[in-house]
């Protein structure tokens, strides 16, 4: 039976839920049930159906309410409501929050077949088939949650419209990789990418870059240079921590907006371009138009569409997958043999918050791979990766122990071992000292001998 066919049934009637499920099934529906509101949502967060039919009133969370949670969520999901009280404002008021359907029982079989249909193709127009060949687009992106996959049948609606667009999300959490996702699901995807950082580059030549200037525009412009809006004619510009571009940049990126020109640096004439603009941050666009650093009038010309990637702590199940990903990728760029991790390693990954989001994780297991000398990466390498992260201040119990251990290894090496001798010097007597190496697990007897 197609995948393509999938939607979750919810009725608080277990006679209805269990006659209407064996009607849809003899129409080629594959059917999941739920007897509530809330077991609704727990279902849709570990598998996403290509439509949602629910009854209006139950106890608990009503239909409503269940399509609001939905909606919030996964705007792109279809949800059909039914309901043995409608009313003509009922189903207005409805249909204007969104409900993709609204049927009064007793249903008409066509009636709803004919709306079912239209929810699957709009599903299927978000989230196409496996192995229907039409995944080339967000082939970068790794995951099994729900909550990804919602965010990326909203990305491939939003890439078949010409609509700006703006990512929000962590750093690390993969802006940019989304964002060329949505090029090559949209119309300009034989038309170039091209990407820029705004608060990787100094003002002065962050307009150079981004507009272009004319031959002489000022001291070492010894030739004219076409800028990224012109090189993006045609497909996408990603402008990635749009929030730290300067005032005066953001009125001229304004008036490229709506003119739908640009004029470079030192020259008479504006020229002509046509450049979808996909915008990322991790900063409150709405924190820097109250403080005056961001303009009100711009941040709405490129949040026509906001979408927000989640952290990778939100998203924990995609964490084996992207680290044995990672592993493989890793691996034979360096020529390593590993293969995985073990039990113990992935429990590690997965527990962890990761601060730093996808970014972090490749660091890590980069790390891993270079220093595995056996098939399946351990937890202690694991362990040590995630201890060394550059700039981590370690608690004040890791830094203690850490300089226990150095201390007392300093100790044994300059005495060679001999613990009476590296006792005197740390102003402790035998016993203490011994029970200090043993919290620690050294043996004098390694550094014996010059060791």
């Amino acid at each position: 039976m197609s995948t393509g066919r999938f939607l979750l049934l919810v009725d608080d009637d277990p006679g209805l839920l269990r006659l209407l499920t064996l009607r849809l099934e003899s129409e080629g529906y594959r059917v999941a049930t739920c007897a509530s509101g809330e077991e609704a949502l727990a279902y849709l967060a570990v598998e996403r159906p290509r439509a949602v039919l629910t009854d209006l009133r139950m106890s608990g969370m009503d239909g409503m309410a269940l399509f609001d949670e939905i909606h919030a969520r996964d705007p792109a999901l279809p949800v059909i409501i039914l309901t043995a009280h409608g009313t003509i404002p009922d189903a207005v008021e409805a249909t204007r929050r969104g409900v993709f359907g609204y049927l009064t029982k007793p249903v008409e079989a066509r009636e709803l077949t004919a709306l079912l249909e239209r929810a699957m193709a709009l599903g299927a127009e978000a989230a196409p088939e496996e192995g229907a060949g039409d995944e080339a687009w967000r082939a970068e992106i790794i995951t099994a949650s729900p909550r990804m996959e919602a965010l990326l049948s909203e990305a491939r609606l939003v890439a078949q419209s010409a609509a700006s667009v703006l990512i929000r999300g962590e750093s690390g959490t993969g802006k940019e990789v989304l964002a060329r996702a949505v090029h090559r699901a949209s119309a300009r995807r034989e038309g170039p990418f091209v990407a820029l950082n705004c608060a990787a580059i100094p003002e002065p030549l962050l307009e150079s870059e981004l507009f272009g200037h004319a031959r002489g525009a000022f001291t070492g412009a010894v030739a004219a240079h076409r800028g990224l809006l012109q090189e993006a004619s045609g497909g996408t510009l990603f402008l990635d921590e749009i929030g730290d571009m300067p005032l005066t940049l953001q009125a001229k990126l304004l008036r490229v907006l709506q003119e739908r020109e640009v004029r470079p640096v030192g020259a008479t004439r504006a020229v002509a371009v046509d450049v979808r603009v996909i915008s990322a941050t991790h900063r409150d666009l709405e924190a820097g138009i109250a403080e005056g650093t961001f303009r009100e009038d711009l941040y709405y010309r490129l949040n026509v569409v906001h979408l927000a990637l989640p952290p990778l702590r939100e998203r924990r199940e995609d964490i084996p997958l992207l680290a044995r990903h990672f592993l493989a990728r890793l691996g034979e760029e360096h020529g390593r043999p590993v293969n995985g991790f073990t039990p113990e390693a992935v429990e590690m990954l997965v527990s962890y918050d990761w601060p730093g989001n996808v970014r972090q994780l490749i660091n890590v297991v980069e790390q891993c791979c270079a220093l595995s000398t056996t098939p399946l990466v351990s937890a202690h390498l694991v362990s040590r990766a995630l201890r060394d992260r550059p700039g981590e201040i370690p608690s004040f119990a890791e830094a203690k122990n850490r300089f226990e251990r150095d201390y007392l290894v300093a100790l044994l090496k300059l005495t060679r071992g001999q613990v009476t001798a590296a006792a005197r010097l740390a102003g402790r007597n035998r016993t203490e000292f011994y029970r200090l190496l043993k919290r620690h697990q050294l043996s004098p007897d390694l550094f014996k001998g010059g060791g």
